[in-house]
């Protein structure tokens, strides 16, 4: 059985950050790597698939929204895409890109120790973008989480990019954070699961070394104010937070 798990999360195509996480100690000893979706939409989508692919057998991806998106667009379909730099990412995924994130799943069983069988999702289990945050009502995550057996008691969500570990009436859900588009704070933010024990990790780079190399290795024409707004982490916690969270759950 599987007893120790690196677990990342929206990527959106910023390899130098993949990098430096893939590179960390536990992740390079773990038994296994799960990339909680969003993969590629981003300013590096081909070089980090192709880094992904290169980890072998070690790497699992599941899909998430903005990977469904990428996959919509070439295919033809007519769809409303979040910024101009999914469509531009698209079109420089190959056939076979296209073909690999259209066999993602979601969401992902596996059987970790410590945990039992674990939901590995994007949004939430019966969604890819259905955005639940830590601070949610337990009625809205009640509903995000219908549907899972008795037994599945832990589940590993990404998308709103921030961080966090919670118990929702009984079930442990974890978020790992954002690899490339971190809310709240500049960094590579992933988790550890070990032994039935969750731990929040964060990878410290040179940020500024990290928004060169996106400059310089990507060919998006807005590449560098993308970089500057999300790899630096412009965008705080509680501006997310205000964003996201839906009408009917804001105080009065």
């Amino acid at each position: 059985m599987i007893s120790t798990v690196a677990v990342m999360s929206d990527i959106h195509g910023v390899l130098p950050m993949l990098e430096a996480v893939l590179a960390e100690r536990d992740v390079r000893e773990a038994d296994l790597v799960v990339v909680a979706g969003d993969i590629a939409s981003g300013p590096q989508p081909v070089e980090v698939l192709d880094r992904l692919l290169a980890e072998g057998d070690r790497v699992r991806m599941i899909r998430g929204n903005a990977d469904r998106e990428l996959t919509a667009l070439r295919r033809g379909e007519e769809i409303e895409v979040p910024d101009d730099v999914t469509p531009w990412a698209a079109d420089q995924l190959s056939t076979e890109h296209v073909e690999l994130l259209e066999r993602l799943p979601h969401p992902l069983v596996l059987a970790v120790e410590g945990f039992g069988p674990v939901v590995f999702c994007h949004g939430s289990p019966r969604r890819d973008d259905e955005l639940v945050l830590v601070d949610a009502p337990m009625s809205r995550w009640a509903a995000a989480l219908s549907g899972l057996a008795d037994d599945q008691m832990t589940v590993v969500c990404g998308h709103t990019h921030m961080p966090f570990v919670r118990l929702v009436d009984r079930r442990l859900v974890i978020n790992p954070g954002s690899i490339g588009m971190p809310y709240g704070r500049a960094g590579g933010s992933w988790a550890l699961l070990h032994n039935g024990g969750v731990s929040l990790r964060h990878t410290h780079i040179d940020i500024d070394a990290a928004v060169s190399a996106v400059v310089q290795g990507s060919t998006y024409p807005d590449r560098a104010a993308w970089a500057d707004e999300y790899i630096r982490a412009a965008n705080s916690d509680a501006d997310a937070i205000a964003a996201f969270t839906p009408k009917e759950d804001r105080p009065t």
